[in-house]
């Protein structure tokens, strides 16, 4: 196989110099309109294409984002990498995807070898395991942005994009007590989760503001595993007070907890109302779907993630040492399949 023509090969049969046949390819003024078209001919037939690495190096960027996620089998983050495509494709970027599959030293893999192929920036949501974030940290040596989305970690200076789980929970609650609701159980994810402590938070503050106390053993915690959500759905149900609503962390959670509660022969909201988050195209085919979900925009959050690092990207090194951090907060919304 022949190496591919080069500008030094164009050069040598025209008998001109490569920086003329690298200025005439790039049409600049200074270069005549006759020696253009010769270099253009020339080009065409020799089917030359320009050395993209090169032109990187010398622009010092490769219009490639990074982005990271715990899985694109769930329908929220396939969604969000919608919404960032499409938004890296207006503006002639390329996606580079990695799948943490929620474990930290994967992750970190995939951080190391992103920063190794010398993306210009990385979306992430992180894994539901990472505890430490230096791996994110050492990306500031690099001047390689950041712009974190849904599952932010617990650091103070960051860019990010999320859904206000907080609100959208009071609404859930709310809701519930309105309907009659006394005794309402939560199954929360992990508690290293910034959006379990969302959810937890608004959970405490509805119930606050109701002539009810808060009550710890109707908080059920799972590790987002089938196992984990089973487990915690036989301890709500099973507690000693009998709750009639539970709040899901997520529309995984709640169909399994469904499944579950199904196999023990109550009726699902009838006996025990689910409610969770999400809003996963996957509920409205089944026979049980939660009776509330909050849509938390995967497809915008996405997208809004992406714009914030685009224009990140837009200012030089030091602009971005000194500029205000982004922290946008999508308003979440109840849906009712």
């Amino acid at each position: 196989m022949s190496n591919p023509p080069t500008i030094k090969e164009i050069a040598k049969r025209l008998n001109i110099s490569p920086s003329t046949v690298s200025r005439a390819l790039h049409d600049h003024p200074s270069i005549g309109l006759r020696t253009k078209m010769r270099v253009h001919q020339l080009a065409k037939e020799l089917s030359y294409e320009p050395n993209q690495t090169a032109i990187f190096f010398q622009q010092r960027k490769t219009y490639t984002l990074g982005v990271i996620m715990p899985s694109l089998s769930e329908a929220f983050f396939s969604s969000a990498i919608s919404g960032i495509e499409d938004a890296a494709n207006k503006n002639r970027y390329s996606v580079l995807m990695g799948q943490s599959h929620d474990d930290e030293q994967r992750e970190k893999q995939i951080v190391e070898t992103m920063k190794n192929h010398r993306v210009d920036g990385i979306i992430v949501s992180i894994s539901k395991n990472t505890v430490n974030y230096d791996h994110f940290e050492m990306l500031k040596k690099y001047n390689i942005p950041i712009v974190f989305f849904d599952r932010i970690p617990k650091l103070p200076n960051i860019h990010y994009v999320a859904c206000d789980m907080e609100a959208g929970t009071i609404q859930l609650v709310n809701h519930l007590l309105k309907d009659g609701h006394k005794v309402i159980g939560m199954i929360n994810g992990p508690e290293k989760l910034y959006a379990s402590q969302q959810r937890l938070d608004g959970y405490i503050k509805a119930l606050g503001k109701k002539p009810l106390k808060f009550d710890p053993s109707l908080i059920a915690t799972t590790d987002l595993t089938c196992e984990g959500n089973f487990q915690a759905t036989q301890q709500l149900l099973s507690a000693k007070r009998k709750v009639t609503a539970i709040v899901a962390f997520n529309d995984y959670v709640a169909l399994d907890a469904i499944k579950y509660a199904r196999e023990k022969k109550i009726k699902i909201n009838q006996d025990v109302t689910f409610v969770s988050y999400a809003n996963l195209p996957i509920s409205s085919y089944t026979d049980f779907p939660p009776a509330i979900t909050v849509d938390q925009f995967p497809y915008l959050q996405g997208q809004k993630a992406t714009e914030i690092l685009l224009e990140l990207l837009e200012k030089g090194d030091k602009e971005q040492e000194e500029t205000t951090y982004y922290k946008i907060i999508v308003e979440s919304k109840l849906i009712f399949p």
